[in-house]
């Protein structure tokens, strides 16, 4: 593989990031990597080869990029992953730009560690299909100029913890923030305009969305990283019925089983209940990060909303009712401009390095804002069911709304 610029300059780099990008502070990096995983240039050089080798799967036709391309923010573009032989997964293919500050991996985090969010895909049958990580070892060691790279990045032979090491290394350099929202928060008044300001405010406010997509300058990420039902999977399943079932198939702390069956079977609609084996936890997902939002759709575990606007709706209404409905998804009765406000403020969280990919995603978007699958405005304005009171409609005109919220201004970098 050619050797790109960044892949240049990373090769020069020592074993820590030369500059976080604006956003995202250094200790938050000392905190997210463990001392004996810092990445060293030999060792992201190789992650970088690997990520991109479709030679990692069964039949060379599939790489970690193929799911992941770093053009779209690591993400695909597609509903749900397509993998191996065209075989398509149940999950929406989450990005990998920024997942070193994750606190556990996948949308069900059955992953602790991006090492082993790096390496699962691979034996995955639906993903890159090798059936065990001695067969891929077996299979670098063929190809020379693997064995001398991994002695370069480990001083050792290959194994596959080092590949999982190796695409981790690659990971923990993929950090992505000098967004609009970033500068504006760095004094520049100018970075956002007028509806992505309304829209931070109701963000902190009325829109209740900071309940579970805080930021602030310890966790840039606008994520809880917690887990919750929001009745987006109640569209398809009957939770009670199906969580039964998946009691008897199971096997507690089985990683291997839990990926394959979360990715290829109707049990993935239960989320984070196929590792806790908890009932508070049915069809309960992570809360993805916000950042880079622009370019990462379709949105949600399944890939089921098309824009953000789909998104504003499903909340807009309180979600969909089902028995295990997280306590906290109540009707927010926002208008439309109100939406659209949101909506602006959320596009400006992406970083500058994908500026040119939101702006085609946002004329996308924007030409399916008529059709509104999710939209149910009687329920968001409490003209049917039962789901609470709105907030009240926040006063522009009193509040700045970067002094809402906890992010607070960023320190030089």
């Amino acid at each position: 593989m050619a050797m790109t610029p960044i892949l240049a300059m990373l090769l020069l780099a020592g074993p820590e990031p030369q500059k976080l990008p604006l956003g995202f502070r250094r200790e938050l990096w000392e905190i997210s990597v463990p001392v004996d995983r810092r990445p060293t240039a030999a060792q992201v050089a190789l992650g970088d080869k690997l990520f991109n080798d479709k030679r990692l799967s069964k039949d060379d036709s599939t790489s970690c990029a193929t799911c992941h391309d770093p053009k779209r923010a690591f993400t695909d573009g597609k509903a749900r992953a397509e993998g191996l032989k065209k075989q398509v997964g149940q999950r929406n293919s989450p990005t990998v730009a920024n997942a070193l500050f994750n606190a556990t991996q996948f949308w069900d985090g059955r992953a602790a560690t991006l090492e082993d969010q790096a390496v699962l895909p691979i034996t995955n049958p639906i993903e890159m299909g090798m059936d065990s990580g001695d067969e891929v070892v077996a299979k670098l060691k063929g190809l020379p100029e693997y064995v001398s790279a991994f002695k370069d990045a480990f001083g050792a032979d290959i194994s596959y913890e080092h590949v999982g090491r190796a695409l981790a290394a690659f990971e923990r350099k993929q950090v992505f923030g000098d967004s609009p929202f970033d500068r504006y928060l760095s004094g520049d008044a100018k970075a956002l305009d007028a509806s992505a300001k309304r829209g931070w405010m109701l963000f902190n406010s009325k829109a209740r969305c900071q309940s579970c997509h805080s930021g602030n300058a310890v966790a840039p990420l606008f994520s809880d990283a917690k887990f919750h039902n929001i009745g987006v999977a109640a569209h398809k399943q009957d939770f009670v019925q199906l969580a039964g079932e998946a009691l008897k198939v199971v096997r507690s702390g089985d990683q291997k089983q839990i990926d394959e069956l979360a990715l290829g079977s109707k049990f993935s609609e239960l989320g984070r209940f196929m590792v806790t084996k908890s009932e508070n936890d049915i069809g309960s997902f992570k809360t993805p990060t916000l950042r880079n939002i622009g370019v990462t759709g379709p949105y949600m575990h399944d890939g089921s909303f098309a824009t953000l606007w789909d998104v504003m709706d499903h909340y807009n209404k309180g979600g969909l009712a089902n028995p295990y409905l997280d306590g906290g998804m109540q009707r927010l009765g926002l208008t439309e401009a109100e939406i659209d406000d949101l909506v602006a403020f959320l596009f400006s969280l992406t970083s500058d390095t994908f500026a040119a990919v939101q702006k085609s995603e946002l004329a996308k978007q924007k030409a399916l804002k008529g059709k509104r699958p999710e939209r149910d405005t009687d329920s968001a304005t409490g003209k049917k069911n039962d789901l609470g009171d709105v907030g009240p409609t926040p006063d522009f005109a009193k509040k700045d709304p970067s002094n809402l919220g906890l992010y607070g201004p960023l320190p030089e970098h």
